[in-house]
């Protein structure tokens, strides 16, 4: 089923033989070159993945990027944008990755040649399909079969860059450019440095460009003023530039952006027990759709400088 094929008002879901494994939240018209993604917030758990983890179902948990689609939802709909989301966990298979970033160590037997088993994040046990989640706990109580990571690749991570693909080109031509905000939540002990003033994260939001390359500089000046007004401190591709979908989709010189947000998830929920502090969580949401409409206005200005396609 063409998840974007269906009709164009409230959710739409793509399915697969394992069953749904996104939604995409799409508004009646599209108003704003602006398209939402949320990556890693996916909660479904497969039995059999279950099953297969040496971990309990929070220990797990804590590899996602909890809430974040929520999160983002109030600035889709009120901006008038698409909003891409991932159900299945980034820990099951990871989208934000090449799609065959692997570890040759997880898996019975040899790997075909075209597997890329010396990538930064295969090192840190954190390809494709992963071995640890949070604090280096590994996943899995037996090593997998190749044909389990191809199932995973067909069935979730294809459908999620295939909906993302028809998005960021129908947002082109209607627009004349794409702006995808690559929605992310990072935890505590990511900011290992911590401002002497009253032990604060070094950083609330960290807006991800991947030094310069995926957005046009104007954008992420226009998010960052708009999240120093409402009160964050920001950074910039530090300690996070942008994963594969920022440096994969990110293409400035023809007209498609892609900045990568994240957030720290101490503003929002309790990272022991993975609940939202509703209070907090409605306040953030608020904020991101402020950032996210100066982005808007930045992006029209961006497009008024493009020349008209030709003829």
């Amino acid at each position: 089923m063409d998840a974007l094929s269906a009709r164009q008002s409230g959710t739409v879901a793509a399915l697969s033989p394992a069953g749904q494994v996104i939604d995409i939240l799409e508004p009646a018209l599209q108003k704003t070159p602006i398209v939402l993604a949320s990556p890693h917030s996916g909660s479904f758990y497969p039995d059999s993945f279950l099953a297969q983890s040496r971990l309990d179902r929070l220990s797990l948990r804590r590899s996602e990027d909890c809430h974040v689609d929520a999160l983002a939802e109030p600035a889709a709909r009120l901006l008038g944008a698409p909003l891409l989301k991932a159900l299945f966990p980034r820990a099951y298979v990871d989208v934000n990755r090449e799609p065959w970033e692997l570890d040759p160590g997880m898996f019975t037997g040899d790997l075909p040649g075209f597997v890329n088993a010396r990538s930064p994040r295969v090192i840190n046990g954190l390809g494709t399909v992963a071995k640890v989640v949070a604090q280096g706990q590994e996943i899995y109580r037996h090593k997998l079969d190749f044909a389990e990571v191809e199932r995973r690749i067909e069935e979730h991570y294809r459908p999620y860059h295939d909906a993302l693909d028809r998005l960021i080109e129908r947002t082109q031509e209607r627009f004349g450019l794409c702006v995808l905000l690559d929605c992310h939540s990072m935890p505590s002990e990511s900011q290992t440095t911590q401002r002497a003033r009253g032990g604060r994260h070094a950083s609330d939001i960290v807006f991800g460009d991947f030094f310069g390359a995926s957005c046009d500089p104007a954008l992420v000046g226009a998010a960052e003023a708009a999240a120093r007004t409402r009160g964050f401190e920001v950074a910039r591709n530090s300690p996070y530039a942008g994963g594969f979908i920022t440096r994969h989709y990110g293409r400035p010189e023809a007209g498609i952006h892609v900045l990568q947000i994240e957030i720290g998830r101490w503003l929002y929920m309790d990272e022991a027990t993975l609940e939202r502090r509703e209070e907090d969580f409605g306040k953030l949401a608020g904020d991101l759709y402020h950032i996210a409409a100066a982005i808007d206005v930045q992006a029209r200005k961006t497009l008024g400088r493009r020349p008209p396609p030709a003829a």
